[in-house]
């Protein structure tokens, strides 16, 4: 038995941080979901980016989300300490009992010096980390390499004597009523019917996971005249856009083409309606696994088993390289990584086909 295990009938009030990209937080939310379904009376907050509020916004078992703008950093440094102050201020009031820190930042060790809690857990780093971090934890736990990036999030549950059940650790995302009401009128405007289409999000913030756009383009057409209509979408950022173009500019058919046109809950509404996703190591693969549908995603340099599409029907496509997964930007840092755009569009073709026909 765990000897410092935590006793939750004691807390009132819990802060897990966040302090990362919109897919990190993501992959966060079964953390919120483990906590309150052993212990329903807690209050439960998060502490993220502003940016990546849409990730957890609207789940049932979270009480608040506190946020930081990464623009703080470009104001003055008295601007940026008002900031803080208020920030700091509003989590005071707060009173938490416990932090769980689910990231490598400083800020989840100061917070937890400032803020005092009973408990704190954090993930160990020893080749990072001094004193000063293991001074601000009561708890710190240790990860192997090669795990799936939910797990490790809960191991932090685990280590304060929490075991999560198998049918609790799913991501959780609600896109929302009126993104969900925005999306029914978009499909209604272009003719899909609801999980009548295959939603392919080709793009990554980091472009060099993405396939190729002929590849893409292929597929599409494939796709269209075997009778599947697609929907096609990118985040509104100049590269991803610019990526969207070259593909659409080679078809032959128009494609329903959303790209940059979509907010974050409006991309989940999107995918919760598609009979499957087609993408790549990227947020809108974690969204898909998050709304449950059915995943194609395409792995290169990254580690599928790390950042795989979690707890969803899913087929992941890699090859055998002995360098892969390297985390380099390409091959040779060449922003193309071979591993993953010499993946044939038949194999991709074949992956549909397996999850659509079941």
């Amino acid at each position: 038995m765990l000897k410092d295990a935590v006793d939750l009938s004691t807390l009132h009030r819990v802060l897990v941080v966040k302090l990362r990209h919109l897919g990190d937080v993501l992959l966060t939310s079964p953390v919120f979901t483990v906590l309150k379904n052993h212990a329903p009376h807690l209050e439960i907050d998060a502490l993220v980016y502003r940016d990546t509020e849409p990730m957890l916004s609207g789940h049932p078992a979270i009480a608040n989300v506190s946020t930081i703008d990464r623009g703080w950093k470009q104001e003055d440094w008295t601007a940026q300490m008002a900031h803080e102050w208020r920030l700091l201020r509003s989590l005071r009031a707060r009173h938490y009992d416990l932090i769980v820190h689910l990231t490598e930042n400083s800020r989840g060790a100061v917070l937890s010096l400032l803020l005092k809690p009973p408990y704190s857990v954090a993930r160990d780093y020893p080749a990072k980390r001094g004193r000063l971090w293991r001074n601000s934890f009561t708890h710190l736990y240790r990860a192997p390499d090669r795990r799936h990036t939910v797990e490790m999030h809960l191991d932090a549950l685990r280590r304060i004597g929490i075991q999560p059940r198998p049918d609790e650790r799913r991501l959780t995302l609600v896109p929302g009523a009126e993104a969900e009401r925005s999306v029914r009128e978009l499909l209604a405007r272009h003719g899909l019917a609801p999980k009548g289409f295959i939603h392919l999000h080709p793009t990554s913030r980091w472009m060099f996971k993405s396939w190729t756009t002929e590849k893409n383009a292929a597929l599409i057409t494939a796709l269209q005249e075997a009778g599947e209509p697609v929907v096609l979408t990118a985040a509104p950022s100049g590269p991803e856009l610019q990526y969207a173009a070259r593909i659409t500019a080679r078809l032959k058919k128009p494609v329903v083409d959303l790209s940059g046109k979509l907010n974050l809950k409006q991309l989940a509404a999107l995918t919760a309606q598609a009979r499957c996703f087609v993408g790549v190591d990227s947020v809108p693969m974690h969204i898909a696994a998050a709304v449950q549908t059915p995943c194609v995603a395409l792995f290169g340099p990254s580690n599928e088993l790390i950042w795989g599409p979690w707890q969803v029907r899913q087929r992941v496509l890699t090859l055998p390289y002995s360098c892969r997964p390297c985390g380099q930007d390409g091959c040779g840092n060449g922003k193309i990584s071979e591993c993953l755009t010499s993946i044939s569009v038949d194999e991709v073709l074949s992956a549909i086909n397996d999850l659509i026909k079941k």
